[in-house]
């Protein structure tokens, strides 16, 4: 009886778990994942690995649990820069007061790349590999993520006053177009609309937006629903709820990233349903914002594919993607009034396959499959804080911080290696961003 050769391969992961995500809620012990040019080639028992594989590099994690790269579903990265700015406040408070007018100071260039680089470091240490990107400068976001390494989707912004970015509604669509060509066919950089919100954003705009998302094949993501008193503003103005005015427009479909959405019906909750709709919930933003409860469990129920997101740091304050599963399961209990709603295994889905669904990628990313990108978190299960250890991914959601995340690998490369950035200047990213906080402390 002949055996094949061992083949070569890039790298071979050998962890103590391996969660796949795909299947749900399965945990595969003494498993690895070999991965060739960057995508996922086999998952397997360690020992058959072994066997079956040469690789250039072998990792081996005794205490870990391997997961996918959790992916970021909306965030604002330049924020980062504003973490801390402006707390304690409502929502239109908060922006209209203490964000708008800062950011009017200091928005441009130097300052969107430098909050991106900041951004991504504090990520990759959380586990997290993927952000769907909402903010201006998109050329510069996209330029920075490609830089480095990381994986995003940049958001190409429209609203209907002058910014930095762009001074009339010809310009942004423009630059949109621009863009968006600019990173056609990139290996980490995709792109998505980001009108701001239904209130700042004109009818027209939407139709044109609509238009070319249709012709481009890509998302449409913008807050919407994220208070009472926006869905009461817009009823006042137009007759209509915010989501009612989207469907007449045409925009309630399978490409549109619906962000809060604190404020439905259940006829609207059916709707995103039948639509193909994804919802990304931002449990902690809006904790700390006051603006509301999503249903997140109702919109599970009902087939609603539901990610999650930090949102920006300047109203979060954090880019935590393991506090915003756990806030969000133990929030959608409360609110359901139901022990067993968004369960730890949902809430990892969440985090991971529904974020890649939500932004268009989930046949590159957010499960450790064979044929998918080689997206993954080491997370060190032996401290004191995770033992004992009787459900691996209860663990991970009630139990883990994000200071156990020891390894980071995008596309097959290592990004972070024992709590080490790989390719990244630490203390150049502090000092610059020490430097932004004199200029904003004074502007």
């Amino acid at each position: 009886m002949s055996h094949a050769a061992p083949q070569p391969v890039d790298l071979v992961i050998e962890a103590r778990w391996v969660v796949p995500v795909e299947p749900h809620a399965v945990v595969l012990e003494n498993h690895a994942v070999a991965v060739q040019d960057g995508r996922i080639v086999a998952l397997l028992p360690i020992a058959d690995a072994r066997a079956a594989y040469v690789p250039r590099e072998r990792v081996e994690l005794g205490e870990h649990a391997l997961i996918p790269g959790l992916v970021n579903s909306h965030t604002h990265n330049p924020m980062t820069l504003l973490r801390g700015l402006a707390d304690d406040l409502p929502l239109m408070v908060w922006l209209q007061q203490h964000i708008w007018p800062a950011e009017a100071k200091v928005m441009g260039a130097e300052f969107v790349r430098d909050g991106v680089e900041l951004a991504v470091a504090e990520m990759l240490r959380g586990g997290t590999t993927c952000a769907n990107e909402n903010y201006f400068f998109p050329d510069v976001i996209g330029a920075t993520y490609r830089k480095l390494g990381f994986r995003a989707v940049v958001g190409l912004p429209v609203i209907e006053f002058p910014t930095a970015w762009a001074k009339s509604q010809d310009e942004y669509f423009e630059r949109a177009g621009a863009v968006h060509d600019s990173f056609r066919g990139d290996l980490l950089v995709t792109t998505a609309f980001v009108p701001h919100a239904p209130y700042t954003v004109s009818d027209e705009s939407f139709e044109r937006i609509r238009l070319l998302s249709d012709q481009l094949d890509i998302p449409v993501h913008l807050h919407t629903h994220e208070t009472a008193h926006e869905v009461e503003e817009e009823k006042a103005k137009s007759g209509l709820r915010p989501f009612q005015r989207l469907q007449k427009l045409g925009l309630v479909n399978d490409r549109l990233i619906a962000v809060h959405m604190t404020q439905l019906t259940d006829g609207e909750i059916a709707a995103c349903a039948a639509a193909g709709v994804s919802v990304v919930h931002c449990p902690e933003s809006n904790l700390k914002l006051a603006s509301g409860f999503c249903p997140a469990e109702k919109l599970r129920v009902a087939g609603v594919n539901v990610a999650l997101g930090t949102d920006g740091c300047a109203s979060n304050n954090d880019l935590d993607m393991f506090g915003e599963m756990r806030t969000a399961a133990l929030l959608a209990k409360a609110v359901a009034g139901d022990a067993a709603a968004f369960d730890a295994a949902f809430a990892l889905r969440a985090a991971t396959l529904n974020g890649a669904k939500a932004i268009g990628l989930e046949a590159k990313i957010g499960s450790i499959e064979v044929g998918k990108q080689a997206d993954f978190a080491a997370v060190r299960l032996g401290e004191l804080e995770t033992q004992p250890l009787f459900h691996v991914i209860s663990q991970l959601v009630y139990a883990t911080g994000r200071h156990q995340v020891s390894d980071v690998w995008i596309a097959g490369r290592r990004k972070l290696a024992g709590r080490e950035l790989v390719g990244m200047d630490t203390a150049a990213i502090l000092e610059r961003t020490r430097a932004w906080r004199e200029r904003i402390a004074s502007a």
